[in-house]
């Protein structure tokens, strides 16, 4: 529960949470090993070093000290401690602070314990290359102490980082070619599936590692189970409601021998009946009718309300709402019974519809209210279940058919990868329904 909170925090995509559990343990490392031999490296060897050059320090001062004029302070300490290789100048002024560059993490080390172990200590330059100038007071006044560098600290301190960072580069990148051809096999199988889950079907052959391979294969072999089911329940529902039409037929041939008195009720009936195998072929047919393809989602809602107002149904099309523009990949017969299916309801039920079509670069909606009686917040999840007839919540006057209008609707909605919405409409306080589908 502690770590909660870095969640927000945290990659969202396998590439990120992948390249995360490559990088943290390959910068941990080179810190830890950075840190480490810094400090047995340069601290430790550069402590030792000036330890010694303190020693020579010792006696170059003595000398300098020693000397019977400020003039005489080089030749006295050439002469005594020439093989030391070490130069005393007399100056008057030296550098503010202890100049050194940003990096030259030695420079810190040698400089501290110089400061604390030599009392005549002044200032330390180390920005000209190579050497070192040691600011001193003697008896004669200030001096400058130069040396070589070399003999304090090791050579090209930085060397180390560069060689860290740069290999570490290497070996990441090597790393990443790595992992992204085995994470390519992952994706092909969510892409897969995510297209199985619109409605449309991708080849995909199972590639990669064992466990991606067992996965891929996994889904292949769902896939194939779910798609002979929904093609036995389509041939079973067509054969049942193909083989009813005859005998309905026949009725309506015999019921018209009749007089027409004594027949209108049972052609009502078989009316009603053949609407019946209607929306049972139009629910077997689900959302597999057709392949998706672009389409102009305005455009095919603008044609429908326009042919229902042809058929007598009162309903409007209200302006196109939001930002985006373009196409949909939809099937475009089974999103047009759907929306067909919504605008029935909505002047059934009700005395009039208004759809209206909201475009954006994330989804689009399809949004169809009527100003009906709607239906309770508690009973809408049951209302999209298939054969279920919501008498008390809708007006049953108009004709109720087999509960199955909402069922298509949510059936062809998930197939494209959506979903079906039902609440109250605030414009007309009837129902609302939503077909929403991400892009």
């Amino acid at each position: 529960m502690f770590f909660v909170w870095l969640k927000r925090y945290m990659p969202r995509g396998i590439y990120g949470r992948a390249a995360l559990i490559l990088l943290l343990p390959v910068v941990f490392l080179q810190l830890v090993v950075t840190v480490i031999f810094a400090q047995r490296h340069f601290e430790g060897v550069t402590t030792q070093m000036t330890n010694t050059v303190l020693r020579e320090l010792v006696m170059v001062m003595e000398v300098v000290n020693a000397a019977p004029s400020a003039a005489a302070v080089p030749g006295a300490v050439e002469n005594a401690l020439g093989p030391l290789e070490i130069e005393v100048t007399p100056v008057e002024t030296r550098p503010e602070g202890n100049p050194r560059v940003w990096y030259d993490y030695s420079g810190g080390v040698l400089t501290g314990r110089i400061a604390d172990k030599m009392p005549s200590f002044e200032a330390v330059d180390l920005m000209p290359h190579g050497m070192v100038h040691l600011y001193a007071n003697s008896s004669h006044g200030l001096v400058e102490i130069r040396f070589d560098r070399g003999r304090i600290s090791a050579a090209n301190p930085h060397q180390l980082f560069v060689y860290t960072v740069f290999f570490g580069v290497v070996m990441t990148a090597v790393a990443f070619i790595y992992l992204r051809n085995q994470l390519r096999p992952i994706k092909r199988l969510a892409h897969a599936s995510e297209a199985f889950g619109r409605g449309r079907h991708l080849p995909y052959t199972p590639s990669g590692a064992i466990e991606v391979r067992a996965a891929g294969s996994a889904f292949v072999d769902m896939r194939a189970r779910i798609e002979r089911h929904i093609e036995q329940r389509t041939l079973m529902l067509s054969g049942v409601s193909h083989d009813l039409r005859t005998p309905l037929t026949r009725m309506r041939l015999g019921l018209s021998m009749m007089d027409d008195d004594e027949a209108a009720p049972l052609l009502d009936d078989v009316a009603d009946m053949q609407g019946m195998l209607d929306e049972f072929l139009d629910f077997a047919r689900g959302a597999a009718e057709g392949e998706p393809k672009s389409v102009d989602p305005q455009a095919m809602v603008a044609s429908l309300v326009d042919a229902a107002k042809r058929s007598g149904r009162n309903v409007e099309l209200l302006p196109f709402e939001g930002d985006g523009s373009g196409t949909v990949m939809l099937r475009e017969v089974a999103m047009r019974r759907a929306v067909d299916n919504l605008m029935s309801n909505a002047v059934r039920y009700g005395t009039r519809g208004e759809v209206s079509v909201f475009l954006s670069d994330k989804a689009l909606r399809i949004r169809v209210e009527d100003d009906g009686p709607g239906i309770p917040e508690t009973r809408r999840s049951e209302a999209a279940r298939p054969f279920t007839r919501l008498d008390a919540a809708r007006n049953q006057d108009k004709g109720g058919g087999v509960g199955l209008g909402l069922a298509i609707v949510t059936d062809i909605a998930r197939a494209h990868g959506g979903v079906l919405r039902l609440g109250t409409s605030d414009r007309l306080g009837g129902l609302r329904a939503d077909i929403v589908i991400a892009r």
